[in-house]
């Protein structure tokens, strides 16, 4: 994963729905410190062709539809040069090592007689019984 693939993915991550209610504080407040580092960094570069006001946008547009506006908004980040901005580099870290922690799993266990899912879960199992 380059670097600029990193905050893009960070800032789709910072807005998905379904993080839990512990979780969704700290991980929006990382997105809205990294959304606004980066929105900083596109309005000040309004001189190249996909700075400014349309990479603005674009993050805008990228936060309702990530699938859609992936390609552009690295365009955009690409050609800001968020890539060598340490601030936007930590932040998308943080982002995404916070959500990784209020992650969740989902298993689909249709068929399945015993399932073992969870950090710290005990499973005793008896043969023969």
């Amino acid at each position: 994963m380059t670097e600029v693939e990193r905050v893009a993915t960070a800032l789709a991550a910072g807005s998905a729905p379904g993080l839990t209610d512990s979780g969704r504080g700290t991980v929006h407040d990382l997105h809205v410190a990294l959304r606004d580092a980066v929105r900083r960094r596109l309005a000040g570069s309004a001189g190249n062709s996909v700075g400014g006001g349309y990479g603005v946008r674009v993050l805008d547009a990228y936060e309702t539809d990530p699938d859609v506006w992936w390609t552009r908004l690295l365009q955009v980040l690409t050609a800001s040069g968020v890539e060598t901005d340490e601030e936007i580099l930590g932040a998308a870290r943080a982002v995404l090592r916070a959500e990784r922690r209020t992650g969740s799993i989902t298993v689909d266990a249709v068929g399945v007689r015993e399932v073992l899912i969870g950090d710290g879960s005990t499973q005793r199992t008896a043969f023969g019984r």
